[in-house]
């Protein structure tokens, strides 16, 4: 890797400032409002995730309001010998975010800095969450070429962990980058792309926030899209015929399995500029079916589930034939993205596209021999393969098998079973997601491991950005 600068690049300026010619500022109205925040907040505030399975008492938490202040902070960090993680919506199931000493709040790094429509880009700040894109970019006529079913992540978050949707023909969000700014430990701001610091932005296009801070990402944009979604029960034994099949042959397709049943709910959704007829839920259906049914009615089972175990299976069967059983038409976040209103833990690995059916049919194996009820299903999508050194997609095609359980029951022994099937076949674990693999498995399942090990060893040759999770995972 190229020598990194001793003196960092120019920064640039804050959005009160006229801008210089080419730098890249937020969308007027975007960063939060209010008095300008402060570096670091009091001592001993609490964090937790979202699935309530990690908390911490950060001794700090900072929240820079520019780039200045953000590498002051890390500058300060290294000569006090401190440590830093950054934490973006706090939604991984892993303690990636925990530590007792500097959280790193991106929250004043929000918005579209810049638009190439030409180019197909546009860069984003790092503090952005997800569900903010559409206001930012429908303005445009602009929109993600696929998400994920939950947006309550950051960019720099989503970017970081290899999150992805599913459609064999579109990566996760990892493959869109085509720049990244970095923040290093050494408070040196540097632009990282294929042509400037190469290594360094292969690295960091999945970098764990273990190689520096990203203040914002270029990534890839499409035109705004029209999705046509089809939600059916199908049985089960046709999905794991048929499902690598179909998901060639349609843009976009998932389902979801309920432990003890026959039948999956099987979602398929065709892309197209326009509506051609069909028409998007009306509020009250979508309150009734996504709000009433599918989040109120599936924690209901959940919790019935815990207290009364023998109902399990006749509530999943249930689920299975009532859950998503319709047609209908919107723009693209708004049926790629689905509200989740009730808490689980979550371990999802990536498999090989061609062990999809025989490794399904294991798994299925497994779970209607555990013991234990289980009330959430597993989910199944596919992705496209990349060339993202630590992306659970790099180089192949790949099947993601999630699994669930809420968080409110014990979830390590049922995870365990699954995890030895998942391992067996080569899987890679979500990095956002609950998995038991050290050093020498990731050594194993990613060809550019070690390459990525020496990338971080020389942008943070101190572990400023590591925390013991981190540590013992990547054995450094």
């Amino acid at each position: 890797m190229a020598h990194l600068p001793r003196r960092r690049e120019s920064i640039p300026m804050k959005t009160t400032t006229p801008p210089q010619p080419g730098t890249p500022t937020p969308q007027a109205g975007v960063r939060a409002q209010g008095p300008a925040a402060k570096t670091s907040a009091k001592t001993s505030t609490k964090w937790t995730n979202w699935c309530r399975l990690y908390r911490s008492e950060p001794a700090d938490i900072a929240t820079p309001r520019d780039e200045i202040e953000l590498a002051a902070l890390l500058t300060r960090a290294t000569e006090e010998k401190r440590t830093v993680r950054p934490v973006g919506g706090s939604h991984s199931f892993t303690p990636l975010a925990h530590t007792d000493d500097i959280l790193l709040d991106m929250r004043h790094f929000r918005g579209l800095y810049a638009v190439d429509p030409v180019g197909g880009t546009v860069t984003l700040g790092a503090g952005t969450h997800l569900w903010e894109l559409p206001g930012l970019l429908e303005p445009y006529g602009l929109a993600l070429a696929n998400m994920g079913d939950i947006d309550r992540q950051t960019i720099g978050g989503a970017l970081s962990t290899s999150t992805h949707g599913t459609g064999l023909a579109y990566t996760g969000y990892a493959g869109m980058i085509r720049a990244l700014r970095i923040a290093l430990p050494t408070g040196d701001i540097v632009t990282a792309s294929p042509t400037q610091h190469p290594e360094l932005f292969e690295a960091a296009r999945v970098g764990l926030g273990a190689l520096g801070v990203i203040v914002h990402a270029t990534i890839d944009v499409v035109p705004s899209f029209i999705l046509h979604a089809e939600e059916r029960p199908v049985p089960l034994a046709d999905t794991l015929e048929n499902f690598i099949d179909l998901s060639r042959e349609q843009d976009h397709v998932e389902f979801y399995w309920f432990q003890h049943t026959d039948v999956v709910a099987r979602k398929i959704n065709r892309r197209s500029p326009g509506f051609e007829g069909d028409k998007p839920l009306s509020g009250f259906k979508h309150w009734f079916e996504d709000e009433l049914l599918n989040n109120g009615g599936h924690r209901a089972i959940c919790e019935l589930g815990k207290l009364i175990p023998k109902t399990v299976p006749a509530l999943n069967k249930l689920a299975a034939r009532t859950m998503g059983n319709r047609s209908f038409a919107d723009t693209s976040h708004k049926v790629f993205v689905s509200p989740r209103r009730t808490r689980f833990r979550e371990m999802e690995y990536a498999i090989h596209i061609n062990d999809y059916q025989e490794v399904f049919s294991e798994v299925v194996r497994a779970v209607n021999a555990f013991p234990e009820g289980i009330t959430f299903p597993l989910e199944v999508r596919a992705a496209k393969g990349d060339d993202v050194w630590l992306s659970t997609a790099h180089g192949r095609d790949s099947v993601y098998i999630a699994v669930h359980r809420f968080y409110r029951e014990q979830h390590k022994k049922y995870f365990a079973v699954l995890e030895d099937i998942f391992k067996a076949a080569g899987g890679r674990p979500h990095w956002g997601k609950l998995h038991t693999l050290g050093p020498e498995d990731l050594h194993e399942r990613y060809p550019k491991f070690g390459d990525w090990l020496k990338v971080r060893e020389q942008v943070d040759p101190n572990g400023i950005l590591l925390n013991d999770y981190l540590a013992k995972m990547l054995g450094v």
